[in-house]
């Protein structure tokens, strides 16, 4: 078994983009270099992400790699110590009314308003939405067996997860923000929620950036994938185009020895027990591969999206 530390290098700065969007459109996310610590231990290092419009972005991490506590700074639940956190190109510690009418926040753990019964709570939040849509939470409500009349604090953690997620949906969000939305979730209900975000982002357009440590979520219904390790962002990228932009080197111990510095694209890399090592490179679209990757001896391998994320946050 190989017990060799993996060490992660920061993310290049020219995997994730941070140019304006060339429509002129206001990036629904934009996070760039956020730091933050908890007792004197580092939360987030200079973590950075971007989500374009109408992009369904997930955020993949171990628990514990600072996977919420970077979206509590992005919605300015958390003031971070370091870094810039926006939302439409508004700081978002400074987010106005306008702008909180138009995204949805769904944590990890909902909580709120447990005290209320269902159909009272999204009632009463119903009529903070302009766009709130009362027949989809009758439709989804009976679909989902939740009864109306049910005290929130009385449901099961997956139920009160599908109440927060129906709460949610219904305000027709252009901004949609999943913290494990899945954790609670039986495997039906999984796929439901799955299917939902798929359908909002594809008929409606509407931005969505979910986290998870399920790999097989992320490929049903993501457009773009992030990798989160020890605070970082490892990578973002496209998710068509991962397979063809990243490699794992395998170099002998021979050539391993004579390895001077970091390999171009390089985004972790792990000694093996015999001396070699294992090197995942990322490049740029239209980039060549570096010369190591032809080198003799060396062997190059393209992974899946499951092998990628355990390969660089194992």
């Amino acid at each position: 078994m190989n017990t060799a530390r993996l060490v992660t290098t920061p993310l290049p700065a020219t995997t994730v983009a941070t140019a304006a969007h060339p429509t002129g459109m206001e990036w629904p996310i934009r996070v760039h270099g956020l730091d933050k610590h908890y007792d004197g231990q580092r939360v987030l290092d200079g973590a950075s992400l971007q989500l374009e419009p109408g992009a369904v972005l997930g955020l993949i991490g171990r628990n514990g790699a600072g996977k919420s506590t970077l979206i509590r700074c992005l919605l300015g639940l958390v003031q971070p110590d370091a870094g810039e956190a926006s939302i439409w190109g508004r700081p978002s510690l400074q987010l106005d009314d306008e702008a909180k009418a138009r995204l949805a926040y769904v944590p990890q753990q909902p909580e709120a308003l447990g005290w209320l019964k269902v159909g009272d709570m999204l009632d009463f939040v119903g009529r903070f939405y302009p766009r709130w849509d009362a027949a989809f939470v009758d439709a989804t409500l009976e679909r989902w067996s939740l009864p109306r009349n049910k005290v929130l604090a009385r449901m099961s953690p997956g139920e009160r997860q599908r109440v927060a997620l129906i709460r949610a949906l219904a305000c027709r969000p252009s901004l949609l923000v999943l913290d494990e939305p899945a954790a609670a979730l039986d495997p039906v209900a999984r796929r439901e929620l799955l299917r939902e975000i798929a359908q909002r982002a594809g008929e409606s357009g509407t931005s969505v950036l979910f986290s998870t440590h399920i790999v097989s979520d992320v490929e049903r219904v993501a457009s773009h994938v992030a990798f989160m390790h020890e605070g970082r962002t490892l990578l973002q990228v496209e998710l068509d185009t991962l397979k063809e932009c990243h490699l794992r080197l395998r170099i002998p111990a021979s050539a391993a020895a004579q390895l001077v510095g970091r390999v171009p694209g390089e985004i972790s890399r792990r000694a093996l027990a015999d001396g070699a090592l294992s090197v995942v490179i990322l490049r740029e679209a239209d980039a060549a591969w570096p010369a190591l990757a032809s080198a003799p001896e060396v062997r190059a391998d393209v992974l899946s999206l499951e092998d990628l994320f355990v390969e660089v946050a194992e």
